[in-house]
């Protein structure tokens, strides 16, 4: 297929892929460009937390691994070592609910995304920009083309990296995803490989020198260090594979849509998704689900449109941007609070957290948080 295209997508990720596929079920001519890719040498050792809208928005387009790939999470724990014996468990709620939310290996992911993508003729992959009435900005964080428009991008560091692995457990995780705040630092056991595995991916929350020592220790010395860190719950912990280190931020782009100007002077669109607008700390497993979420609230706002506008219509884009907004500041900013208030380590405030956990725990807001955090909105696209 060539053009003219209505979108070209810059960014052939997670998120861009899903967004080209509902764009085309929608009967939308899109062109798909591809970044340069991790080094097929290295393994890829991510794992996200999707909740059930993302679940959805996936399985509309036939792209949901099997159980062995995307793991249900039926309970999470999360005990903080600072404050004594503080800890608040979520279950899944009693109303029908298949999971909190489920672990996803991104490998089997991608893989089935770039299935589906070979199967819809009306998305043609590109190695370079293509014309199209309306640029869909997918590329991530480091985004070029976010640069090239004057996008400003508002960054917050966190001062810690992320370590991230795969750890083999002694005994089986049973579903349940474990996290652990302790001196600033949070620790999160992830369970993968279905019901009965022994899997977890690792993701560490650390100062930077931390950070890089456990990427070059040897796997016996950090299995010793997180059997300490997690207190022995799930036994012997064996690293598997490689690790991967990257810096923490808070992040948004001041604008999320807008337009610029062709070579000709003709106005072209642009809207922004994904980490290319919005950067999450991974505390709360959020950061994926909100890039879905621009996904399912752009192709909405596109689809329902008055026929006399196009996809590139500003008021539409706008509309997005203002709901996206709303959502990135209620999630984004719960996460951002999260995480500044447990790298504080203050004895006064540390009794507070105590007491706040406890009584969070029994409380009936709970429920409620248990539900948001399940992405009961926004739902997959109509």
């Amino acid at each position: 297929m060539t053009g003219p295209y209505d979108v070209c997508i810059r960014g052939d990720g997670i998120v861009g892929r899903t967004l080209a596929l509902h764009l085309a079920a929608k009967r939308l001519r899109v062109a798909l460009v591809a970044q340069p890719g991790p080094n097929p040498a290295h393994s890829d050792v991510r794992a996200y937390a999707l909740s059930p809208a993302s679940r959805q928005l996936l399985q509309a387009v036939r792209c949901w691994p099997d159980e062995r790939s995307a793991t249900p999470v039926t309970a999470m724990q999360v005990q903080s070592d600072d404050d004594g014996p503080a800890q608040v468990q979520f279950h899944t709620p009693s109303d029908g609910a298949e999971a909190l939310n489920w672990i996803v290996d991104v490998p089997s992911l991608e893989r089935l995304l770039a299935d589906a993508l070979r199967f819809q003729p009306l998305i043609a992959l590109h190695d370079s920009p293509q014309p199209a009435t309306l640029r869909a900005v997918c590329e991530g964080r480091r985004s070029s083309t976010r640069q090239a428009l004057g996008v400003d991008f508002d960054v917050a560091p966190y001062g810690q990296w992320a370590l991230a692995g795969r750890v083999r457990c002694e005994r089986p995780h049973q579903q349940v995803a474990r996290q652990w705040f302790s001196h600033g630092n949070v620790l999160a056991l992830l369970p993968m490989e279905g019901a009965d595995g022994t899997l977890c991916a690792l993701v560490w929350s650390l100062a930077p020198d931390q950070a890089g020592h456990w990427q070059t220790a040897n796997p016996e010395a950090l299995g010793e260090a997180l059997f300490k860190a997690t207190h022995g719950c799930l036994g012997t912990l064996t690293m598997v594979g490689e690790r991967k280190v990257w810096p923490l931020q808070a992040a948004q782009a001041q604008r999320w849509s807008g337009t610029q100007a062709h070579s000709d002077g003709s106005p072209q669109s642009w809207v922004l998704l994904g980490d290319a607008a919005h950067t999450v700390h991974p505390l709360a497993g959020q950061g994926l689900n909100l890039g879905l979420g621009d996904v399912a609230q752009l192709v909405d706002t596109l689809d329902g449109r008055p026929y006399w506008r196009n996809v590139g219509d500003l008021k539409l884009l706008r509309a997005y941007e203002r709901a996206r907004k709303a959502e990135f500041a209620l999630v984004g900013g719960s996460g951002d609070a999260l995480q500044r208030i447990f790298s504080q380590s203050q004895p006064a405030l540390q009794a507070v957290r105590r007491i706040g956990m406890q009584a969070f725990d029994r409380s009936p807001l709970k429920p409620w948080v248990t539900r948001r955090a399940m992405g009961a909105a926004p739902s997959a696209p109509r």
